[in-house]
Order: structure tokens, then sequence, then C-alpha cells
């Protein structure tokens, strides 16, 4: 619901659900109960979370091993035997195309130990409720690929990952999860010393607005922050000065961090969504002024502009002002809308 109501349809994403039990009986058929296997047990874990980047080549070699990553540098595998990682790849096989058929396999698996049995029946609960609110198998799908690598789950854990397929540049984009989470009910009792049973759910928002905007579903984009250009390196002091002072009166306000020029500082802008930005080059420090071009009427303006006359009238969306008076110069302008 959440997901939909920040603009995603219902069949943008999947719910995908795991348990930690089901994870718990498998790692008992493969000997790596007890905390003298934890450092085994954890690699293992990490390494079946890797399944969908990764593919069954990358995860056996965590399984077993290791193998060096893109950088080139090596990852120190779990050094499972080549039957163990056999059992647990075949687990995580045993994905079917129904969350009843899923469980069931599951059941003939693993339901010989009780935290196994405990996963399988938390799974086929979670389903069933889940059907009951109208949320069928291909929106909330029971997938034993979903480990989520913290060892302080202790139930059932999710995933929300975009199924739509979608293309930018005409080149198809994958965003994987866009949202995570899990139960753990001992995670408060460590810090607190009470028993607090917990799920939470954490949210990517960058990665969710890239979705919708790429999807254009954002919406406006809403007005940013004023942006300080830094066209004088040795001047970033006070240029950082400017910013703090606006935000100290109630302004967003950030300043540009780059080398580049100031043409590519006015496209950052843009892009920011800035109303205005604030321009002080080696000119205006000699007159002890800043400019305040506005961005919003300067775009206006823009688009009637069609010989040079009309270019110079342009130049009324900025405006230079007494450095003492940046404040409220800018304060004035953004009212104005």
């Amino acid at each position: 619901e959440a997901l939909e109501a920040a603009g995603l349809l219902a069949d943008d994403f999947q719910i995908r659900i795991n348990d930690r039990n089901v994870l718990s009986g498998l790692l008992e058929t493969i000997g790596l109960v007890g905390d003298e296997h934890s450092d085994k047990r954890l690699g293992a874990l990490r390494a079946m979370d890797k399944l969908e980047r990764l593919g069954e080549a990358g995860v056996r070699a965590l399984l077993g091993p290791g193998r060096k990553d893109m950088s080139g540098d090596f990852a120190e595998g779990a050094n499972l035997s080549d039957r163990d990682i056999d059992r647990v790849m075949a687990f995580m096989a045993a994905t079917a195309p129904t969350n009843a058929e899923t469980c069931a396999r599951l059941a003939n698996v693993i339901g010989g130990t009780a935290a196994g049995a405990k996963g399988v029946e938390t799974l086929a609960e979670i389903a069933s409720q889940l059907k009951k609110l109208g949320v069928g198998d291909s929106r909330a799908k029971v997938d034993l690929s979903v480990i989520r690598g913290l060892e302080y789950y202790t139930g059932p854990v999710f995933e929300a990952e975009l199924v739509r397929e979608i293309k930018e540049d005409g080149r198809p984009v994958r965003f994987g999860s866009i949202a995570s989470g899990g139960r753990y009910d001992g995670l408060v009792e460590r810090f607190k010393g009470v028993e607090v049973p917990a799920v939470g759910v954490s949210v990517g928002v960058s990665r969710l607005l890239a979705i919708l905007e790429v999807l254009e579903r954002g919406g406006s984009r809403g007005e940013g922050p004023v942006v300080v250009l830094a066209l004088e390196s040795d001047q970033m002091a006070d240029y950082q000065l400017m910013a703090a002072e606006l935000r100290g009166a109630g302004v967003r306000a950030e300043v540009y961090v780059g080398g580049s020029g100031m043409k590519a500082q006015m496209k950052y802008a843009d892009k920011r969504a800035a109303p205005l930005v604030v321009i002080v080059g080696g000119d205006e420090r000699a007159r002890g002024e800043v400019t305040i071009k506005d961005m919003r009427l300067g775009a206006e303006l823009a688009k009637k502009i069609e010989d040079n006359v009309e270019w110079r009238e342009g130049q009324k969306a900025q405006a230079s002002v007494p450095r003492h008076k940046l404040v409220e110069e800018v304060k004035r302008t953004l009212a104005r809308g």
C-alpha cells in the first residue's frame, strides 16, 4: 500500500518472502548451527543473498573457496564441502510457481527439523493471510533466494522488487530491490535488556524516486534549494558562509561543490530546480556585491526572447545588491514567486 501510495502500480513490483527459520533448518542439515560456526554460517547466508546479482556460478564460488570481484579483489568464501554446496543450491531451487507448492517442497526438504517446520508453517500462514487480503501469488511470492544478510533477523524476511521492465535511452535499466526488511525479535533486547518483538522495513527512497521519474509518475519536482555558485576556489569559505546565512534565515541553500565552470554550475542549479542562484565572482567581490539570478523568471523570459534587445531585457531576471543585503534580497525575490 505504501509503494502504491508513492506512485507505483500493483503490477510494477512483487513482494518476495522468506523466513529465517527455513534457513535455520537448512543450516542444521549442513551442520552450521552453534556459535563455533557463526563466521561460516554468516558467509553462507551472504553468499546465498547474492544469487540474483551473481548467478549460480558466483554463489557456488562464494559458498566454496571464494571468488574475485569486478575490481580484482578476492572475496573469501564460506568453504563448504561440495556436498553441502549442492544441498544449498538445491534448497534455493525449490521455489515453485505457487506459494502452496513451494511450502510443500520445503516441508519435504527441511520439515524434519524444528526450525524448518516452524518456518514453513509461518510462510504458509503469511501466504494464506495475503490471499485473503486479495494479494495473490503473483504479487507476493515465497522466494527462497531472499536471505537478508544481517544475522539479527529471526523470522519472516521480505523484499519488494521492481518487476516492470523499464528502459532509459532505449536500454533496459535494472533497479532491483526497492524496499526490504523483516522480523528481529532479539535486537531491542541487545540494547535495552527488554524482550520486544519487532518488525521493520526500509524503503530505498532515492531508488524509488528514480523509478518514478523514469516512469514519469513523479509529478512536479517541487522547488529546490538556492544554489550559491563557487566561481573562485579560494573563496569557498565565503560561499559556505552565504549559504549558512540563508539557512539561518529559513531559506534552503547549498554551495556548488566541484571545479566546473559557470555554465556547468548553472546546469546543475537548473537540474536541482533551484529558484535562485547567488553569483559572486571577482567583479562582484571588488564592488562588495552579490548577484542574484531568478531562475524562474529567467526561464519564462527565455521562452519569449526573439532578438538581442529582448535578451537584454531578460537581464531583469538578475540583480546585484550589496553583500550585506544578501538574505533580505533572496527572501524578497523568493516571495515574488
